[in-house]
């Protein structure tokens, strides 16, 4: 069956509508299908379609799979595909599309490749001439942004940070400066260290917001200042369980100013010398705000 697509553009200043015929899955497509990523009835009525009629469905892990095509009363035919095994997946992948078949790729959770395996099968796809299709739907990263009540026209998505301490501080001090707001995945097992690299980082004052468990029956949604957000993450065992999201206010114009060697030059001088006679030296090299550098040294110097 032709998978027909209508868009109907109506006067000016009204509203655009699309209207479309029953999903029929293509030959020789692979569609990247979103999955839910917590709560089960986000999974889309196309998504559902797509699902229960394509040739092949590759999963990251086809047991977690499994469970959420058997809740729908699906029977799709499974085969793995994760980073251990992607680049030997690509020969079977594009052997399949050249056959006519049509194949989905879905991840554990949320929307393909975020942070997950495929990348490199749709590469190849794209390389080799074959229709990649997105079946767009849950991300815990969009859904995390939409709730985080910081500015959202710009962003930059860090996946998760470094498990060692020196390389997750490096990457914090990277963004120090960044006036985007900045996203990030972090494990329970280092959410605490996590937080506390941040206030000693980028300041205890620095706003951020704590997405847990987004979408699931535990989920809580916390913004504030990050010392603050780190004591009422330590204040609970409850606080620190599932999976989350932390994203980051970007610096302030005058945060953004200050780079890390005036910073450096800063905790120097004040190691030898009052802190308002060290304020008052480096704001007279670098034009920065006096009352702002003093500010920023209290909040800094014994971090």
């Amino acid at each position: 069956m032709l998978l027909v697509t209508v868009v109907v553009y109506v006067t000016a200043g009204e509203e655009q509508l699309a209207m479309s015929a029953d999903v029929q899955p293509e030959g020789g497509v692979l569609y990247i299908v979103a999955t839910p990523i917590g709560n089960l009835a986000d999974l889309s009525d196309r998504a559902r379609q797509i699902l229960a009629q394509v040739d092949f469905v590759y999963a990251e892990d086809t047991r977690h799979t499994v469970l959420l095509c058997r809740h729908y009363g699906l029977q799709p035919v499974l085969k793995s595909l994760h980073e251990h095994n992607e680049q030997q997946r690509v020969a079977d992948v594009l052997g399949r599309l050249r056959n006519g078949e049509s194949l989905a790729l879905v991840s554990d959770a949320g929307t393909p490749l975020i942070n997950d395996p495929g990348y490199r099968i749709v590469t190849a796809c794209h390389e080799a001439g074959f229709l990649v299709s997105p079946v767009p739907g849950p991300s815990a990263l969009v859904a995390a942004l939409s709730v985080c009540g910081l500015p959202t026209d710009r962003f930059t998505y860090h996946g998760f940070l470094p498990a060692r301490a020196s390389a997750r501080r490096q990457c914090l001090v990277e963004m120090q400066h960044a006036q985007a707001t900045q996203v990030f995945f972090e494990s329970r097992h280092r959410i605490l260290e996590c937080l506390q690299d941040v206030v000693d980082v980028l300041g205890g004052q620095r706003e951020v917001c704590i997405a847990r468990e987004l979408t699931k029956k535990f989920e809580s949604v916390s913004k504030g200042p990050v010392l603050e957000m780190l004591k009422f993450t330590e204040s609970s065992a409850d606080n620190q369980k599932g999976e989350f999201v932390v994203l980051v206010a970007g610096a302030g114009p005058r945060q953004a100013l200050l780079s890390v060697e005036n910073q450096r030059l800063l905790l120097d001088l004040a190691s030898e010398l009052p802190p308002r006679k060290a304020t008052a030296i480096v704001a007279r090299h670098t034009d920065l705000d006096r009352k702002y550098l003093y500010e920023w040294l209290l909040e800094h110097k014994d971090s």
